[in-house]
């Protein structure tokens, strides 16, 4: 990317190079987070026969709306996951674009994936309680990260 400053008698030019930061890495996590949970809702049922309720791949989102337990809330988990996607790919663009400190915006990210994380594991698990309070910390935490580059 090249910027020219100066007036019509002075140009100079500057290069910037964009580089991968580690909040970047976080949106890759992000964006993979859902086909995790998504292979969790749906292990069970490989290698098990349609008839013997197995993962059926020609309608699959007619088996998981059939499912039960641990499978039923890693969907549910996978679909909050892509809802908090938006979000979180947006907080992390803008706080770059503002230039917030990259360290603290790092920092914010990983911590944003980790709760995700957490939070999955509280929704397989049935802890809706615990799974509710990691949820509003980083639901918080992105609004930080959205906030981080504000002067």
């Amino acid at each position: 990317m090249r910027w020219w400053t100066g007036g019509a008698d002075k140009v100079t030019t500057t290069t910037i190079y964009a580089r991968m930061t580690v909040a970047y890495w976080c949106v890759l996590v992000m964006v993979l987070l859902p086909y995790a949970c998504a292979w969790l809702a749906k292990f069970r049922g490989f290698g098990k026969r349609r008839a013997d309720g197995g993962y059926d791949n020609a309608d699959p989102r007619g088996w998981l709306a059939r499912q039960q337990g641990l499978p039923a809330r890693a969907n549910a988990a996978q679909a909050n996951t892509f809802e908090a996607l938006p979000f979180f790919i947006g907080a992390v663009i803008i706080a770059h674009q503002l230039g917030a400190p990259q360290t603290r915006l790092d920092i914010l990210a990983v911590l944003f994936v980790t709760l995700r994380i957490i939070y999955i594991a509280m929704y397989v698990g049935n802890l809706p309680t615990v799974r509710s309070a990691v949820w509003a910390l980083a639901l918080l935490v992105n609004v930080g990260i959205f906030l981080s580059g504000w002067k």
